[in-house]
Parts: C-alpha cells; structure tokens; sequence
C-alpha cells in the first residue's frame, strides 16, 4: 500500500469511517457480526480482531495520518457516555479526529453542544442500529448548530446491510431541505441506493459521501455499484472521501485501496479521495505518522 502511495505523491491516508469504542460496546458489535452469517448464509469475519493499541499501529502502518472514532448509541441515555469515551480516547490518541455521536432524546442539545465544545470535529450517527427518522422534532436543534458550526456528520443512512424504518434517501432529502448547509458525509456511499444519494450531492454542496465497503469484491457481490453512475463518481470526485469501516472488515485494509484504484478514475480523483478531500475537510496535515517516501 505504501507504493500507492508513494506513486501518488501522497503523504498517507484520511480515513473517515473507522471504528473505535469502548471494548465492551466493540465486543457486542463483534459479536453481532459473528451471527451473521449462519442467519444471513455471507460470513463476516472481523479481520481485525486486535486490541486497541494493536489496532492503532496496524492503521497507521497502513498510511493513516487522520482517522475517527465512529461509535453510536442504539437507546436513549448512551450517547453522552459514549461522547465521554470518545473524548478521553481523542485526548490520547492525536491523529484520531475526535468523534461524537447523538441520539434523539431529552438533553440531547446538552450534550452535543458539550461535545463540540470540547473539540469534536465529526459526529456519527446509524440510522439503522438506532431506529429513528433524523427528522425527529428532538434533534431540530441539534442540526441547526452542526450546520452553523460547520461540523460534518457522518450518517449511515442507506438501507444496506438490510433496510431499517428510517433508512433510504427520503428521511435525508427531507432533512436536507429544512437543513441544506448541514455537512453530511453519507456513509458507505448510500449502499444500495448509490444513485439517490450521489443525486443528494449534486442538489446540496455540503453533501459528501464515503467510499466504506463500497467497490469491494465483499459489497460487489451484495449490492454492487451501477456502472451507469461512474460518470457521476468521477464528476463528483472531490466530495467522495475514503472511508473503511476498519477493524470491522471481513477481509485486509488494502482491498479498499485496491478496489478504488481499480475504477481507473484516474490518479487526481484517486489523490481527493485518499488524501485531499478529507485533509481539506478537516485541515489535516501530514503528522508524526506520515508514510515516508
């Protein structure tokens, strides 16, 4: 993977979708992929099954310069404990983007303007493990101030692995239209309803979308990615950012890189989507752990 990158002329890697949360929330996540498959038939092994630490020096070593800490609640009265975590983590962990998350609920607006102050940089939510419309009245609040600080929120708001209540294109194109300067990052590129959500980000500027599974030999046998809409990918090049799911992933890091490489996009869009649009974003610059060349 370093020759990518060193054929690149990148310094690593911004990665926006990485999993780190407290080891018994991240043993039930664990746990729920290891059910998959004798319920589903598409085994999900957790390649990545390490401890923290070890899970740290394998990131970086892949070219990570930035990274995040994406944890979500699936009931009321977690999220601001999980806000507590991600901070201590983000606190000792200096290329972690330090992450928040929420959940519709009374104090809600409490603890996300806590977080924020306190520096977090990206928020995640799961509209599918939590079960609720983003549209719920008990969040209007919240997306007002994201959206006045300029603070992105990464959504899995696609209907893959399975579809959920809330999931789809609807729910976000309606709270688009109320909120449309919030920054939303849609996770695994809105897996499998690709088309409606690249339409999201050609109506709304602050619309981006990450790479996570997306393109793999893994998500190609399960929902794979019209090739009518590769136009489309390449048009909207500097809003697509790299994400992995890491250590969540049933097969290594670099397949990710891999598969996006073989799009042949061409070595610019391959450069926004690794590196630029992600250092952009959040005003990464190359750290201690930069690859070297």
């Amino acid at each position: 993977m370093h020759a990518l990158l060193r054929r690149l002329e990148l310094p690593g890697l911004v990665d926006v979708h990485t999993h780190f949360m407290p080891r018994k929330v991240l043993d039930k996540v664990w746990a729920y992929f290891d059910a998959v498959g004798p319920l589903t038939g598409v085994e999900w092994p957790i390649t990545y099954r390490e401890e923290e630490d070890r899970r740290l020096t394998l990131l970086r070593g892949f070219g990570a310069l930035a990274f995040t800490a994406m944890l979500y609640p699936h009931k009321p009265g977690m999220a601001a404990w999980l806000n507590g975590w991600a901070a201590g983590f983000a606190a000792r962990t200096p290329d972690c983007l330090h992450t928040a998350t929420l959940f519709p609920e009374p104090g809600v607006e409490r603890y996300v303007r806590e977080a924020l102050d306190a520096g977090a940089r990206v928020f995640k939510v799961h509209l599918q493990v939590g079960g609720f419309d983003p549209n719920d009245p008990l969040l209007d609040a919240v997306w007002g101030e994201l959206a006045e600080r300029r603070t992105p929120v990464v959504v899995h708001c696609g209907s893959g692995p399975a579809p959920g209540r809330f999931t789809g294109p609807g729910p976000m194109e309606r709270l688009l239209a109320r909120y449309p300067r919030l920054p939303v990052i849609v996770a695994h590129m809105g897996m499998p309803e690709y088309g409606a959500f690249l339409d999201l980000a050609e109506r709304y500027a602050e619309v981006r979308l990450d790479t996570t599974m997306a393109f793999t030999d893994f998500a190609e046998r399960l929902a794979p990615f019209p090739a009518a809409e590769s136009k489309r990918l390449a048009d909207l090049g500097d809003r697509i950012l790299l994400g992995s799911d890491f250590p969540n992933i049933p097969y290594p890091y670099v397949h990710q890189l891999e598969a996006l490489e073989r799009l042949d996009l061409g070595d610019d869009w391959l450069r926004g989507v690794l590196y630029g649009n992600g250092a952009a974003l959040f005003h990464v610059k190359p750290g201690p752990f930069h690859v070297k060349r």
